[in-house]
């Protein structure tokens, strides 16, 4: 008798999946389908990203070697391609490789597209203060002391990740236009913070000592 109960049972089941499955197979093929296309797409894309990846990668390292072939021109335009078309990583290392060879033949080309990185907030806060000390770096022989320190004063603070060479790019502007207080302002900045490197303290040092004996005292 229990197996006449099992048979009944079973050939109810059945028939309860059957009329779910006349009810609801087309949204559990379409389900089927969607995930099949769905991960088909991703597959697809990472493809063509990789590929992306590839082309901009080789793209890269041409323009490289046209920099270290010492052909500016060449590399700049080779850069300023990559640049335009390659993914994000890519096209953020080529804008900086750019500037720096537009400024191999003209400073105030570089500064502009260094100042454009600077502005370019989808780059991130570092690189914008990198690209910030990059254009100061070419301007600190020619610009006015206030100028640079209008560009660089809000790199100097404690936690900016770039405060060390702002602080020596400022110092070495002010010691040029002859600002003895504002040079030991930035080299006591240097002086007084531990993690300023070795290299640099030396060379505060040096420059310190450059100072007239009345900023000393």
């Amino acid at each position: 008798m229990s197996e006449f109960y099992d048979e009944v049972d079973e050939e109810v089941r059945r028939e309860q999946l059957k009329k779910l499955w006349d009810r609801y197979s087309i949204f559990i093929i379409a389900a089927a389908v969607l995930i099949i296309a769905g991960v088909g797409g991703w597959r697809g894309y990472q493809y063509v990203e990789a590929n992306k990846a590839a082309e901009a990668g080789s793209a890269f390292n041409k323009a490289l070697e046209l920099s270290e072939q010492n052909k500016p021109a060449e590399a700049e335009k080779a850069f300023a391609e990559v640049a335009a078309s390659a993914p994000f990583g890519y096209r953020l290392l080529a804008r900086f490789h750019q500037a720096a060879e537009a400024a191999a033949r003209d400073k105030a080309a570089g500064v502009k597209l260094f100042d454009e990185l600077a502005a370019d907030r989808s780059i991130g806060p570092e690189q914008q203060s990198l690209a910030r000390l990059r254009a100061a770096g070419l301007l600190v022989d020619t610009a006015p002391y206030a100028d640079l320190k209008k560009r660089l004063e809000g790199e100097t603070v404690a936690d900016a990740p770039f405060r060390h060479a702002a602080r020596e790019l400022l110092a070495l502007s002010a010691w040029k236009a002859n600002d003895a207080g504002a040079a030991r302002q930035w080299l006591d900045m240097i002086a007084l913070d531990g993690e300023t490197p070795p290299g640099l303290r030396s060379r505060a040092e040096a420059m310190q000592a450059l100072l007239p004996a009345v900023a000393k005292s």
